[in-house]
């Protein structure tokens, strides 16, 4: 297939570049000259040491380096990463404070409340009060404090107290539910829980605290409760006696009383100022825990490291996204998705951040462009889905909005179908660098994606990250050029996970990334290695279609289908069944009905665009498609209940709409119980 170029970066662009001052210092310190990206590239996976110690030099670190080896361990599982050395992520991200103090650090919109903000000397003090109350209240180095918040500024100072301090931080958005809240922080035994009062979303404000008591009794462990105020509510009178529950516990003489949970608003925390002491920590020190999506059962807890984050922080922001002081970042994310720990570690760099905790098409389809208008955003992360949905919407965002500012388009969650590449470069900015990244919560940073000195082509990404050795192979671990394969890392990254918790031997980890293909980092997705070029993706390798041998990416096929006038969303399954036998349905999602004439067009579509191999067994109308809470398709335990698993094991609430989910399952069921799968026609 013929490559398009979109865009080009101008000399002058590269010359400004933090990856240019970079490429310079290494010339200049280490006699190391590099010219094109893919020769810095080459460099820094063929000596990843060396790579990863000028990371720190050249970012200056805030920490002890320590003298021990930058790694240790005979293999990726076992890779220990600057062992000796110390080194605290709030402390390296707080540092801006001292260089621009009065400058604004953080700003929150709404939907319909005030915008606010924080200067960095006013976020480095809410952080030193809340980070004083913690210990106050006994939260020591390795102790876990959780939150249920949606993305404003306080739950960033949140974040940074809990770091500050060396304790572990865990964060779910207000859309969960108190199953969905339990699943995930039970197993963390939090000492303190972090809640909002109400949250306003698609015009509705969402009351939280008549939950308050439930998510508090499903956690034991909690003794102390912290609450932010918003100006979306104004009815807390008498909140703390009616809400917060007694629990049963022991005193030294082993007498059972009744011990309430202590509550206090946030605002009265930080009415008191306390000077920020940062707790310095092992490399490898748990930062924060973040959740696979768990669909079947309850979700592992994916354990980072401080040093890890802080040197893939740095890395990721400063030399692949081209982040720096000045820079206004926004992402289009709720708290549950790593993407917004992605968006506060962009602070590290020195950017001011955009929050907004409100409905991405409220009241207008738009809404995240609209923001990137107003607070002159230099760099705007989103999932594919929204981009795509905006781009079917017919506006024409350039000739509604200064956007001239907008320098990066992150695009991440799942592929950019092609027509919104060139939509992005035609109706937002022409000169925008558009990048469609593939990492994620696994890593907390990207595997795949852009670069500031190459050019951008339609539905590609410009190649590895620096220090990631990524490859496309086979199933024996043969590597592939120009056909599909499964995307794999060969070797170990700082801010690969230090573990899953509550896992001692390790053996859930090494099931999750390793056991597929021994020796190699198996992402799960497949991608296809461009000649000469960058990568394309085509979905998660376990959703596949193969059909007669011949593999398809889901995404691929949904692409298409997708770009069906009358289709909004569309989901395709693989079903391996008994006898050698497979069912491939595609769910549509239409705007009115799917009749006969939208379900022939679907056809032609593929037959014509992909191959008559690719044309499904059925077409069925649904009312909408599931997705994960971070956005991503949840085709993988569809095709399970396909293929006879029981539907109970689907973990409901990792659901975006568990109805929407139930939907699927009951079909997939009534399916997988008759076992009667449709001939396919349109193949012969």
């Amino acid at each position: 297939m013929k490559r398009v170029e979109l865009w080009r970066p101008s000399v002058d662009r590269v010359a400004g570049s933090e990856i240019r001052r970079y490429q310079s210092w290494l010339q200049q310190t280490r006699g190391i000259s590099t010219d094109t990206y893919d020769e810095l590239h080459a460099w820094s996976i063929a000596e990843i040491d060396s790579f990863w110690e000028s990371i720190w030099e050249y970012f200056s670190v805030v920490g002890d380096r320590g003298s021990d080896p930058i790694r240790s361990g005979n293999d990726m599982v076992n890779t220990r990463w600057f062992a000796g050395a110390s080194v605290n992520y709030a402390e390296n991200l707080l540092k801006q404070a001292e260089v621009t103090p009065d400058a604004e650090a953080i700003v929150g919109v709404h939907e319909s409340a005030t915008r606010t903000s924080k200067t960095w000397r006013e976020l480095r003090q809410d952080v030193g009060s809340l980070a004083a109350h913690l210990r106050s209240l006994g939260v020591e180095p390795g102790d876990t404090v959780c939150a249920v918040l949606p993305s404003i500024p306080d739950a960033v100072t949140a974040l940074l107290s809990v770091a500050s301090i060396g304790a572990v931080w865990s964060i779910v958005n207000t859309d969960f539910g108190v199953d969905g809240i339990a699943d995930r922080f039970t197993q963390l035994q939090p000492k303190v829980l972090i809640t909002v009062d109400a949250n306003e979303f698609a015009g509705r404000v969402h009351e939280q605290l008549p939950q308050l008591p439930k998510i508090l009794g499903a956690l034991p462990s909690v003794r102390d409760h912290i609450l932010i105020e918003t100006d979306s509510n104004e009815t807390l009178t008498g909140w703390s006696d009616s809400l917060i529950p007694e629990r049963a516990n022991e005193d030294a003489s082993g007498e059972g009383q009744a011990t309430p949970v202590r509550s206090v608003r946030l605002r009265e925390i930080l009415a008191q100022p306390q000077e920020l002491e940062f707790a310095p920590v092992e490399f490898s020190h748990p930062l924060w825990v973040l959740y696979s999506s768990g669909t079947t059962g309850k979700p592992k807890g994916i354990v980072h490291s401080h040093g890890g984050i802080v040197l893939e922080t740095l890395k990721s922001n400063g030399l692949q996204y081209d982040i720096g002081p000045g820079d206004r970042v926004h992402f289009a994310v709720s708290t549950t998705w790593v993407v917004w720990n992605m968006l506060v570690d962009s602070m590290m760099r020195g950017a001011t951040i955009v929050t907004y905790d409100g409905s991405p098409t409220y009241p207008r389809v738009d809404r995240h462009l609209l923001i990137c208008s107003d607070e002159d955003v230099s760099m705007f992360g989103t999932g594919a889905a929204i981009l795509s949905r905006i781009e079917r919407s017919g506006i024409q965002p350039r000739e509604l909005y200064s956007l001239d500012k907008l320098r990066s388009i992150l695009s991440t969650g799942s592929p950019l179908p092609a027509s919104a590449w060139e939509w992005v470069y035609g109706s937002i900015n022409s000169d925008v660098r558009l990048s469609s990244d593939s990492g994620g919560t696994d890593i907390a940073s990207g595997i795949l994606g852009s670069n500031p000195l190459d050019p951008v082509y339609v539905g590609e990404l410009q190649g590895s990250y620096l220090g990631v050795d990524a490859r496309t192979v086979h199933e024996d671990g043969e590597p592939v050029e120009g056909e599909v394969g499964e995307l794999v890392i060969v070797q170990p990254l700082p801010s690969m996970p230090v573990k899953f918790w509550n896992d001692p031997t390790g053996e859930k980890y090494r099931s999750a990334y390793f056991d597929v293909i021994p020796g190699m980092w198996r992402q799960g997705d497949w991608a296809t290695k461009v000649p000469d070029g960058g990568y394309v993706l085509h979905g998660r390798s376990d959703a596949t279609i193969n059909r007669g041998g011949i593999r398809m990416g889901s995404a691929d096929i949904c692409q298409v289908v997708d770009t069906v006038p009358g289709v909004q969303a569309s989901m395709v399954i693989g079903a391996e069944l008994e006898q050698g036998d497979y069912f491939m349905p595609l769910f549509v999602v239409p705007d009115d009905e799917v009749d006969d004439n939208l379900r022939e067009t679907i056809i032609q579509a593929i037959r014509t665009r992909l191959s008559p191999r690719y044309v499904p067994d059925e077409v069925i109308e649904a009312p909408a498609v599931p997705k994960t809470r971070t956005g991503k398709l949840m085709e993988i335990p569809i095709k399970k209940i396909f293929q006879g698993a029981d539907p109970s094991a689907v973990n409901r609430t990792a659901a975006e709409d568990p109805k929407i989910l139930e939907w699927y399952l009951d079909y997939a069921y009534q399916f997988a119980r008759s076992r009667k799968p449709s001939l396919n026609p349109h193949t012969s």
